[in-house]
């Protein structure tokens, strides 16, 4: 992970978003040499929600509270089932 402080990264502000964007890198940004707020590609997001969804429904099936099927807003979640 790359670390810039928020003065230096005024200046690259446009640079750093299309860094985060397209190439999945992750931009934490610094305030006094403390992390302070992080640039993310939206799609790792989704990654990491999809993710969390489906680890949830294992945990909920494997729980025996789970109710046949899976419900909508869950499939919006689940990689490959959008």
């Amino acid at each position: 992970m790359v670390q810039i402080s928020i003065t230096d990264a005024r200046s690259q502000l446009g640079d750093l978003v299309r860094r985060a964007a397209h190439h999945r890198e992750t931009i934490a940004l610094t305030d006094h040499g403390h992390v302070a707020a992080l640039l993310v590609s939206p799609r790792v997001i989704e990654d990491l929600e999809g993710a969390l969804a489906i680890a949830d429904h294992q945990r909920r099936k494997a729980e025996g509270t789970l109710a046949p099927g899976i419900p909508h807003d869950e499939v919006r979640r689940i990689p490959g089932l959008r």
